[in-house]
């Protein structure tokens, strides 16, 4: 009788690069899962990381928003491998564990707001969207969400409907779920005012939907994926109100903008004490690079949905719960959200001190350290001699420039991402434990990327 050998022959193997991960990767996964760079990580520190090839990067995405306490913050990895030693999975709904309970109500804590909250955990942001819709619908009996645009909010079905932006996130996916509307998001940029927003607000309750079947209003209060505009604090206390007058749950998702990132724990308690939200959703930096997200808000709505009505298997996960009460520590022990405004504070003066040498950036903008600018297309001499102070939204937003810019900056070790309805906005995320010689080293590459970018486009 034949038995496999126990040994196999060593397979002759040659140092990973690139290009060849990227067969690979073509080969075995879908086109539809985009990826922004051909770079496979190898290891990663802080606000660094290195590739396959050796190739240093400084990092200004944080993994879309999700390393505000950096890459392998080491009291976060410490607190992982410790509860890794107890248990790493029961399903909190079959058999429960304290973390959950202290990460709960820690963040009931920080959230604004002085009446009673509860708060519990999914593992995705987008889950945490279609939750806090449900206890809306719960706790109203209503069934219509209006969302604006430009808005994102997931690539679930609901998360698409409630999305603000066709493509690249919904083309080909409908029919999506109904009972779904957008009104206008404030963009003085281009022309639309608060009071505009408003005006759309009121006629989607005259053309489309009665104010008394609406269960929710949600907005970020920064649009993320949609290009960095932030909902001014008097918009905000217009919804408020305007909810209140019709029994309307406002939500604030803080999927991109929570956990430190505009230099307060949540960026809605810059609206002040009168727009607090109802509900809250969170997720991305909350654990530190783990899969985790919640849901915050009014005990009463909270407390709507049926035994069973939510939850999920890995929903809450010991892993990812201490990870996020790590990230509170090291909030509270390294002083982080008054690090977010200093690290912001720099990196405004730096991408300001850009606009002024390069005319493309029309906008330089956020909260905090959750900072774009905008690019649009030089405007010709004869356009620039008949409107010397041209608004930006009279000039055409240029996203080819602002490929090329990302593209001149990966290649001279600086990681950035686009966004925008136009693709002409480039926002960073840079942890914010980053040191302020790596914010100045990573201006200076985004200054050397737009001037090679802007050279390259210039006919020989």
């Amino acid at each position: 009788m034949n038995t496999p050998s126990s040994t196999a022959p060593a397979t002759p193997t040659t140092p990973a690069t690139n290009a060849a991960l990227m067969a690979r990767r073509r080969a075995a996964l879908p086109a539809g899962l985009g990826q922004t760079y051909e770079v496979f990580v190898e290891r990663a520190d802080n606000a660094e990381v290195w590739d396959v090839q050796g190739q240093r990067y400084i990092d200004f995405a944080g993994g879309i928003a999700v390393l505000n306490t950096g890459h392998r913050h080491p009291r976060i990895v410490q607190a992982v491998k410790a509860q890794l030693d107890q248990y790493h999975h029961t399903c909190f709904q079959v058999l429960a564990y304290e973390p959950y309970v202290e990460l709960a109500e820690r963040l009931i804590a920080l959230a604004p707001g002085d009446f009673a909250k509860k708060a519990f955990f999914l593992s995705t942001g987008a889950e945490a969207v279609e939750n806090a819709v449900k206890i809306a619908r719960a706790a109203t009996g209503r069934s219509a969400v209006i969302a604006f645009g430009g808005g994102f909010h997931g690539r679930t079905l609901l998360g698409m409907a409630l999305t603000g932006k066709v493509a690249p996130y919904k083309s080909g996916f409908g029919p999506f779920p109904a009972e779904i509307y957008h009104a206008e998001f404030p963009n003085p940029l281009h022309g639309v005012s608060v009071a505009d927003a408003l005006r759309s607000l009121e006629h989607l309750f005259k053309y489309d939907v009665e104010a008394a079947r609406v269960a929710a209003i949600i907005l970020e209060p920064v649009q993320g994926e949609g290009g960095f505009y932030v909902a001014p604090p008097e918009f905000a206390q217009a919804l408020r109100a305007l909810c209140d007058r019709h029994g309307i749950v406002l939500i604030a998702d803080e999927i991109q903008t929570g956990a430190g990132r505009t230099g307060t724990w949540l960026a809605c308690e810059q609206w002040g004490p009168q727009a607090c939200p109802d509900l809250i959703t969170m997720a991305k930096s909350m654990a530190g690079g783990f899969p985790l997200a919640a849901v915050i808000g009014r005990a009463e709505l909270m407390d709507a949905p049926a035994p069973g009505g939510l939850g999920g298997t890995y929903a809450g996960h010991p892993l990812a719960c201490a990870a996020a009460l790590a990230v509170l520590d090291v909030f509270e022990q390294e002083q982080l959200l008054p690090r977010a405004q200093a690290v912001g504070a720099r990196l405004r003066a730096g991408l300001q001190a850009l606009a002024a040498l390069h005319p493309e950036i029309g906008d330089v903008r956020g909260l905090g350290a959750m900072l774009a600018i905008e690019l649009f297309a030089p405007e010709s001499a004869a356009h620039s001699a008949a409107h010397p102070a041209s608004h930006p939204s009279q000039r055409q937003p240029d996203p080819e420039l602002t490929r090329r810019v990302c593209a001149e900056a990966l290649a001279r070790g600086l990681v950035l991402l686009s966004c925008g309805l136009y693709a002409n906005v480039i926002r960073i995320l840079v942890p914010l434990t980053a040191s302020d010689a790596l914010l100045d080293e990573g201006l200076a590459l985004l200054g050397a990327a737009l001037a090679a970018a802007k050279g390259a486009a210039k006919p020989e």
